[in-house]
């Protein structure tokens, strides 16, 4: 009979939705008529039976009490402290093993009991003052909606707005992105820059090969702004493409040869390039799609720009500046338009310049991307600028991570961007063959939630000398947060954060009326700074709706991004990511880092 005790106490559950459009006085009422409701059915078993019928069984109900967060009325007065434990040696009995609110029903003081392991005394103070500003304003006047009671000091506000955002930086927001790569050919313009099966360039022979393209395509009308699309199988012939395009002042346009012809119909009719380059399996591809475009073969043997000058073109004769495209990538989608992203150079431009690995030893880096996904651009573009080698790998070694593992291993790869679905298949074929990766120092992470599964653990691990790097940021910003694990796989987290705003990057959580939600409330999140692109290319009604004016920046003509992603703060000042779909109180208990 001792359990059936323990079962009728009296703690019952509530769940509540509360709109907040409403005024407090009238969420106050209906909170007292779901307590009298309550009150209504004297034991715990009983209510919980009557909500879920399917709960019968003893096992099943003790299982769900204590409840994560619990309110418990006493007669007793007593005093908001710092860290009053939760457990056995509690005077009070707790109705929540992570939070209990206990207030005095004489007198309405109140304190809390916590559990120390999973929140701090700062959260708890925090708390503290929002309830405090809550009840002060209700006070004031009970009938304003519930949604613009100000819980905030003006200290919060100042720290989530200015002080999480300090992230200025130098960085030459002047330059192209493809000026990097030619600063790089004239300090060591013999060293390889890109390899491809039994083809090699030096950072020489790739600029030259480049310069004569990009001469051509001047001349055939290429100008600042102007998308310019790209057709090609992996090969040489894909970077010195790219390149061209850049150098002659172009925004690349990437397509992919394996697209479904109904999507590269799509993309070059919004598009509306007015050239594009291609080999033999990108002239079929476009063959299938019936769009009237001038094609550039770059597989022909007897260019017509073979004897154009191998010298880089003069951006200030084309008028070309750093607030001109650099490419448009069209998001995927999986029904509807696809959007082209305009990205700038001066966006990437940032992101380049704010890696912590700048300046670091030349890395042999695999190009393992499709070229219409901006991570290619970091692959390309983050070896290029400290010179290091870019390795190209065939399509079917691509697509089989076997070969794959064998080619990073044969290739002796130091660094790798791997989306987290690759690196998850990356990492099971890694634990079914047991190839170790000694050259490996650098798995660069994004594109979902990331899990830190133990053989994810055990890979890393058993490559001490590689760190794991976890990057956030959609397509419309490229990469913004970026949070580096320790080096002790042990230690992460199941679910790691995805860090901090890199440079001259604001990140807002803000809930729907525009406005920051506390430290460690969920909020959706906004970006701002200097990676914000231009918008979506022939599409300004949706620019205007996604790209917003920063109502938070001082800079005249700032911009911030609504990404539709929710996410909060974590005590330690990283970001937690939960997507679109997954909100913290989806759970059945509340994550251990909750608020």
């Amino acid at each position: 009979m001792r359990a059936a005790e323990v079962l009728v106490a009296s703690v019952v559950p509530m769940q509540m939705t509360i709109d907040l459009g409403r005024d407090f006085a009238g969420v106050r009422k209906a909170v007292a008529a779901e307590c009298t409701d309550l009150r209504e059915h004297d034991s715990f078993a009983r209510d919980l039976i009557a909500r879920s019928p399917t709960l019968r069984g003893m096992e099943a109900l003790q299982s769900r009490r204590p409840w994560p967060i619990g309110v418990t009325v006493t007669a007793n007065s007593c005093s908001a402290a710092g860290d009053l434990p939760s457990g056995a040696n509690s005077e009070t009995a707790l109705s929540g093993d992570f939070l209990t609110f206990e207030v005095c029903a004489l007198d309405g003081s109140f304190r809390w009991h916590f559990d120390a392991s999973r929140l701090a005394a700062k959260q708890i103070d925090r708390i503290t003052e929002h309830l405090q500003n809550l009840l002060c304003a209700v006070i004031r006047d009970a009938h304003k909606p519930v949604e613009r009671i100000e819980l905030l000091s003006s200290e919060e506000r100042a720290y989530l707005l200015e002080e999480m955002n300090r992230t200025a930086a130098p960085y030459p927001s002047e330059r192209c992105i493809h000026e990097l790569f030619e600063a790089q050919v004239r300090q060591a313009s013999d060293v390889l820059a890109v390899t491809c099966a039994e083809e090699h360039l030096s950072y020489g022979e790739l600029n030259a090969r480049a310069n004569r393209l990009a001469h051509h395509l001047i001349a055939l009308g290429v100008r600042p702004d102007q998308p310019v699309a790209i057709c090609l199988q992996r090969s040489v012939a894909i970077v010195v493409g790219l390149l061209a395009i850049l150098k002659a002042g172009g925004a690349y346009l990437p397509l992919d040869p394996a697209s479904p012809s109904a999507r590269l119909r799509q993309v070059l009719e919004d598009a509306a390039p007015q050239l594009v380059l291609a080999d033999a399996p990108g002239r079929a591809a476009l063959g299938d799609v019936g769009v009237d475009v001038t094609v550039v073969d770059l597989a022909t043997a007897t260019p017509p720009w073979a004897n154009l000058p191998a010298s880089n073109p003069d951006a200030r004769a084309l008028g070309l500046t750093s607030r001109h495209l650099a490419y448009v990538i069209y998001t995927s989608e999986s029904s509807g338009t696809p959007k082209g992203v305009e990205m700038s150079h001066d966006s990437l431009m940032n992101l380049l310049w704010s890696s912590p690995e700048l300046g670091a030893p030349k890395r042999r880096t695999l190009q393992f991307t499709t070229l219409n996904f901006d991570v290619s651009f970091q692959e390309l573009f983050s070896c290029w600028r400290d010179g290091g080698l870019l390795v190209l790998v065939q399509e079917e070694t691509r697509a089989d991570f076997s070969a794959l593992l064998e080619f990073v291993w044969g290739e002796a790869i130091e660094r790798l961007f791997l989306p987290i679905a690759a690196l998850k298949h990356f990492a099971e074929v890694w634990s079914a063959k047991g190839v170790l990766l000694p050259s490996l120092r650098e798995i660069y992470t994004s594109g979902e939630q990331l899990r830190a599964t133990p053989m994810l653990r055990s890979f890393f691990e058993l490559h001490p000398r590689a760190r794991l790097i976890n990057q956030y940021g959609p397509t419309e910003t490229h990469v913004v947060t970026e949070h580096r694990l320790g080096a002790n796989p042990a230690c992460w987290p199941q679910l790691p954060p995805i860090g901090r705003p890199i440079a001259n990057t604001q990140i807002y959580l803000l809930d729907r009326r525009g406005e920051p939600v506390p430290f460690g409330a969920v909020g959706e999140l906004y970006i701002g700074g200097a990676g914000v692109a231009r918008g979506y290319l022939n599409r300004p009604e949706l620019t205007s709706e996604r790209f917003l004016a920063d109502p938070f920046s001082d800079e005249a003509g700032a911009r911030m991004y609504r990404t539709g992603d929710l996410a909060r703060y974590l005590p330690d000042g990283n970001l937690e990511l939960f997507g679109p779909q997954r909100r913290p109180d989806e759970n059945p208990r509340l994550p251990d880092r909750a608020r």
